[in-house]
């Protein structure tokens, strides 16, 4: 590709929620000489200084070494959160997947690797405050998605001791959202049955109120722009917490939609999620469920100090945002982002 000067950044699940902020923020970026957006599918859009690799990462016979080389820098998002009833092949794509492209990155001699842990990757922690990147990161055992981002984080503990020469970056975001996911977001936790009125808040008569459901959020561009100050940071190592405030609880979410909260307990909440998942009229799992209430909050200062990250949202305005995508079933012209408007 053109250019002579720059960075040169490889992105897995460049298609995704994240992978096609932070494509667009690079590809606008002059430090940057190209970017290569790796995917199971190449879409129709097609970014400046941006290439499209089709690569499925859950295959076996997959080597993402040529994929990987004359990068200076490898930032892996590629996930997949379904199925959640085949936690096999979840495990089969997200962890032996990823530990696919930490040794092709190496093998390719790329002197930077940045990987999407998240918040899930965390052990049971404090809702009353905020823990900062030393809280253990255990996860919580029976849910795929936290069990997989934990066990990766010992699978880069290894990773950084055998490969000194390389700086390795963990992100872990707070819960993810922008307008263009909103319909990806929709299929993965609330799949097709998702009734219309969920995605019309106005027009719930109440808002569940289910102790412990106390969690961050974070758009995702703030998350990307977060990612590529990584990748030019030369001395940023080891894990960045990512969030904005405010928290959000019931009340926070009862006030910005002018609903009324009514107090649920966390065992009737549960087995309705758990009756809807065994059904198959949910793809959100009740073992998800039990973790997000669990989660702790997460303190983001080593963020601002170390890579002079701020978001640019609050936390309230992430929400109106995902929620207005909901309504208009918004999404951006890729496989994972495509647009479905709820009836």
């Amino acid at each position: 590709m053109a250019g002579t000067t720059g960075s040169r950044v490889v992105v897995t699940g460049a298609t995704g929620n994240v992978g096609t902020s932070l494509v667009r923020l690079l590809s606008e970026d002059p430090e940057v000489e190209w970017v290569r957006g790796v995917a199971r599918r190449a879409p129709d859009w097609t970014p400046p200084k941006t290439e499209w690799h089709t690569v499925d990462l859950a295959s076996e016979r997959t080597d993402p070494t040529e994929v990987c080389r004359g990068a200076t820098a490898v930032v892996h998002l590629a996930w997949a959160f379904q199925p959640t009833h085949d936690p096999a092949s979840t495990w089969r794509t997200n962890v032996l997947g990823s530990m696919r492209v930490f040794e092709a990155a190496a093998a390719a001699g790329v002197p930077t690797l940045v990987h999407a842990s998240s918040v899930g990757a965390y052990s049971p922690g404090p809702k009353d405050r905020a823990v900062d990147e030393s809280w253990p990161t255990h996860g919580w055992p029976d849910a795929a998605y936290c069990r997989e981002k934990a066990y990766l984080e010992r699978v880069l503990d290894v990773f950084v001791r055998d490969h000194p020469e390389m700086r390795v970056v963990r992100m872990r975001p707070a819960f993810l959202f922008k307008r263009e996911s909103a319909s990806e977001q929709r299929r993965i936790f609330g799949g097709r049955f998702l009734p219309g009125p969920a995605a019309r808040p106005d027009l719930l008569p109440f808002l569940p109120d289910v102790p412990g459901l106390r969690m961050q959020a974070l758009h995702t561009d703030d998350a990307a722009h977060a990612y590529r100050l990584a990748v030019h940071s030369a001395g940023a190592r080891g894990a960045f917490n990512l969030a904005a405030d405010p928290v959000v609880d019931s009340g926070l979410l009862a006030g910005m939609l002018g609903l009324r909260p009514v107090r649920l307990p966390r065992t009737a909440a549960r087995s309705a999620v758990a009756a809807a998942w065994g059904l198959r009229l949910l793809p959100a799992s009740p073992h998800l469920f039990d973790a997000v209430l669990r989660l702790p909050l997460m303190d983001s200062s080593r963020a601002r100090t170390e890579l002079g990250w701020q978001p640019e949202r609050t936390a309230t305005e992430v929400l109106r945002e995902f929620l207005d995508g909901l309504r208009h079933g918004a999404g951006a012209d890729t496989a994972p982002l495509r647009g479905h408007k709820v009836g």
